[in-house]
């Protein structure tokens, strides 16, 4: 235990303040406009502090991260490496244009294209994922000289324009009518066993259906006018879906017989989250472009990219490419990120990740389920986990429906709200409860973070048909 641990009742001036908290609460209502919310709703919890795998109020109570804050704060609250790191770089030099050459810029692209696989030797920084997405999918456009892409329907690539287009999930619906999403995107259904859109029983037939599916697309589509498909390979919000064996090779071999670049988006699952640097390396493919963030440095400075292929590179070795940021490879943010890839390394983060989901996450979810009659299925890997609700086992029923809002997610809200009430704050989307805690996480925390999560599904069962 750390003395930052030992600190994680007290506010920062060491003692609980809950006036300070009224204020801060106060200012945010009169002057912050949220994402995603509608603003009359919003009832914001004032932080106090954070440290290691938890985060406290003002009035001195702290809440196990089983959110990971966005799911990107991998490597935990405060990390004393990756803050050192930032002051050092701060008292060096905090900012200078991407047209220049930069020490933490060099070696955290160098470093983040040794873990890629393959010959993707080569990073273009952004800020975030969204607009990592956005530039993967302009390089895929001009390398091919095709317009369009398809994406799942399960699947959240971000809230710029493009981005939002490509993803799948209803926050799309919005934005499509307000004519903020951009055009050339179609969707096809990804492979999701539990509630399978191709009457499959197996891993094995759900993989093969899946794939003849995108096939099907592509044919229908127009394969001369396709020039990526871009995919979550563990998919994140929309439900943290482990593809069955085979399927991204058959994507990647779908790819390369059409001509089509194959982009994945390892935004949420890259940097430890499933147990390997890359989720795409548990099944050995190769992809033209990757895209990332988040857990690249934990968010504690704001930094994304894509991964080039060499291929792709070649495109622009002669051809300008059209687009860049102001803050593309901000030094502040490459500097975390060489900390965090650094000390990810020295620390074996990433295998305590893979280990914590095979030892305790994994086993002690599947114990859950066998108690709670309102749990359906249970899966993940590494710490990157759902628990899929529902009000019949054999109906497999939604314990509330997709797109719920209002009254209608109230019995998921019951759960989200024990789980706090608790002291652990979890991630929730529709009928699932994601357990998502940083890669960092203790044996010990996982499951206390579990025991909450047993007790909170009681208000759950109470809702079983």
């Amino acid at each position: 235990m750390t003395t930052a641990d030992l600190t994680i009742h007290q506010s920062p001036d060491g003692a609980p303040d809950p006036a300070e908290g009224e204020r801060v609460f106060a200012e945010d209502r009169a002057h912050l406009f949220h994402s995603w919310a509608a603003q009359g709703a919003v009832n914001p919890v004032p932080v106090a502090g954070a440290a290691g795998r938890h985060f406290w109020d003002y009035s001195g109570k702290r809440y196990l991260d089983f959110s990971s804050q966005f799911i990107n704060l991998n490597i935990g609250h405060a990390h004393p490496k990756v803050i050192a790191a930032i002051k050092e770089q701060a008292d060096r030099i905090c900012m200078i244009a991407s047209t220049f050459a930069n020490d933490k810029r060099g070696e955290a692209a160098r470093l983040i294209a040794e873990l890629a696989p393959g010959d993707l030797d080569h990073v273009f920084f952004t800020n975030g994922g969204a607009d990592a997405n956005e530039h993967a999918v302009r390089m895929a456009r001009m390398h091919t000289g095709r317009p369009k892409v398809l994406s799942a329907y399960r699947s959240y690539h971000g809230g710029t324009s493009t981005a939002i287009s490509l993803t799948g999930d209803p926050r799309r619906w919005a934005n499509e009518n307000s004519g903020s999403a951009s055009g050339n995107v179609a969707h096809f259904f990804g492979p999701y066993l539990y509630r399978s859109h191709f009457h499959a029983t197996t891993e094995a037939e759900e993989s093969a259906r899946a794939l003849a599916h995108l096939e099907q697309v592509i044919a229908f589509e127009g394969p001369s006018t396709i020039a990526a498909i871009l995919l979550e390979p563990v998919v994140g919000t929309a439900g943290i879906l482990v593809p069955p064996a085979g399927y991204l090779a058959g994507v990647r071999e779908l790819c390369d017989r059409y001509g089509i670049v194959f982009i994945a988006d390892e935004v949420m699952s890259g940097f430890g989250r499933t147990g390997e640097w890359f989720a795409i390396d548990r099944w050995g493919v190769t992809p033209d472009l990757i895209t990332f963030a988040k857990g690249v440095n934990s968010g504690y400075v704001p930094l994304g990219g894509v991964i080039v292929s060499n291929a792709i590179h070649e495109t622009f070795r002669e051809v300008p490419y059209p687009g860049g940021l102001t803050y593309s490879g901000h030094p502040l943010a490459c500097a975390a990120a060489v900390a965090t890839i650094t000390a990810m390394k020295e620390e074996g983060i990433v295998e305590n990740a893979a280990r914590i989901g095979e030892d305790v996450l994994g086993p002690g979810l599947r114990e859950i389920a066998e108690r709670h009659p309102s749990v359906g299925e249970v899966r993940g890997l590494g710490v990157f986990w759902a628990v899929e609700l529902v009000r019949d086992r054999e109906t497999r029923e939604m314990l509330v429906p997709y797109a719920a809002t209002g009254a209608q997610s109230r019995p998921v809200d019951e759960v989200v709200a024990a789980c706090k009430e608790r002291g652990m704050w979890p991630v929730y989307n529709y009928n699932r409860i994601h357990m998502v805690p940083p890669c960092t996480i203790t044996d010990a925390e996982a499951r206390e973070g579990l025991e909450i999560l047993d007790a909170a599904l009681d208000a759950a069962d109470r809702h079983v048909a």
